[in-house]
């Protein structure tokens, strides 16, 4: 009898645990099991980065001085806003070859309607942004009404406003824009004062901090696993940390660009959309499976469609800002590697040639790649040729990744 009333009464559930507790154990635990998966995320861009950046500095140290730094930032950004447009429509499982010569094209009309026509600078920007909105919708009409290849439509446009764009600059062939305009000061010129950068700065941190916190406890609510307070605080702390550094960093020369910022602000407001809200959702689920997508109610064509233009419109966006850093806009605008750049800078960053996988930040960590290379390169007095070269290898190497993650996904059932 003493012996059965020492017994435990394993019939009693153990007494739940608050919830959140733990919350700092199971978010590492989920970042092992995503690793684990497949689903490695920015880690092999930033592991890149990290290598790029330490060879280039060992063969040649004036590579991380803040002068070359600030001027690999500046020039990062007309190309990187081009490849924002390209996540969009990858992640969609398209694809836009014709964004070079979409940004060309903007990048002569803006110039002939602000030089030529004498038309105030932002109306011409307007007029050039709209024509890249009416391209993006017309491919996104041919797909959905036609069922043509998005390959094959932006082939074709790629061609075709190549020569649209050497028809608007007519014999003249290059049209330079007025120094003292604002767009050439916004693009060569406009750099933060210390104070509202490290202003800027702490706002990002704190931003952080908060939208983490309602996430954490949104999820506690909801009785999931979420983010310890510890963790929020410390990696809110070390993104101040990081950011201040660089900061005080770029300062020692000219600073952090005003293009720049604007181009960090398009990432961050692409990403909010494609983590935050509906349509965001509705893009990674086309991506996946659009079938699925098309059953779970979502607008299929509406998505391809946005898609479409979005990548257009900031085709536009990063040609006009190309034009006016190098103050002009002539025939081999947009032309080049620019369009190569564009989609290789999205798939090293991270973002899948499959579909449904990708982030905003991937435009911002694989241009910051190519850049880096190009950079390199250049100080140690190489060859073109070999950025070519390198830059090809690293994508290949990026898409190699993304295959494999994506069978490990598969075998471990998270495609």
């Amino acid at each position: 009898m003493s012996e059965l009333a020492t017994k435990p009464d394993l019939t009693k559930k153990a007494p739940p645990k608050p919830a959140g507790s733990g919350g700092e154990r199971s978010g590492l635990s989920a970042i092992s099991d995503r690793l684990r998966g497949g689903d490695l995320g920015i880690l092999p861009v930033i592991a890149g980065l990290v290598v790029i950046w330490t060879v280039m500095q060992i063969l040649n140290p004036i590579f991380l001085s803040s002068a070359n730094l600030t001027n690999l930032a500046m020039e990062s950004v007309p190309v990187g806003i081009i490849a924002l447009g390209i996540v969009c429509v990858l992640l969609v499982g398209q694809i836009d070859l014709s964004v070079g010569s979409v940004s060309g094209l903007s990048a002569a009309v803006l110039a002939v309607l602000f030089v030529d026509r004498g038309l105030p600078a932002w109306v011409a920007v307007l007029a050039a942004v709209l024509l890249a909105c009416l391209i993006g919708w017309f491919y996104a009409q041919v797909y959905n009404r036609l069922g043509v290849p998005s390959f094959v439509i932006t082939l074709a446009g790629l061609l075709g406003f190549l020569g649209v764009q050497l028809w608007i600059l007519g014999s003249k062939g290059s049209i330079n824009l007025p120094f003292d305009s604002g767009l050439v000061t916004f693009a060569q010129l406009d750099f933060l004062p210390p104070w509202l950068a490290y202003t800027l700065v702490a706002l990002g941190a704190v931003a952080l901090y908060v939208t983490g916190h309602a996430r954490a406890a949104e999820r506690r609510r909801a009785g999931l696993p979420a983010t310890s307070e510890r963790m929020l605080v410390g990696r809110s702390l070390a993104l101040l940390a990081g950011l201040g550094i660089a900061v005080w960093y770029l300062n020692r020369d000219r600073g952090v660009g005003w293009m720049f910022v604007f181009f960090l602000a398009l990432v961050l407001a692409l990403h909010y959309v494609l983590s935050r809200t509906r349509f965001g959702k509705s893009m990674y689920a086309v991506g996946g499976n659009v079938e699925a997508a098309r059953r779970a109610g979502i607008n299929v064509k509406a998505v391809f469609t946005a898609a479409f233009v979005l990548c257009s419109t900031l085709a536009a966006v990063g040609g006009i800002l190309a034009a006016s850093r190098l103050a002009a806009a002539n025939q081999s605008s947009g032309g080049g590697d620019v369009n190569l750049n564009a989609i290789a800078a999205a798939v090293i960053g991270g973002t899948s040639l499959f579909g449904g996988r990708g982030s905003a930040f991937a435009a911002l960590l694989g241009v910051l790649v190519i850049q880096s290379i190009s950079s390199g390169l250049t100080l140690l007095n190489l060859d073109s040729a070999y950025r070519f070269m390198v830059t090809g290898g690293v994508l290949l190497l990026a898409v190699a990744l993304d295959s494999v993650a994506r069978r490990s996904r598969v075998a471990h059932g998270r495609a």
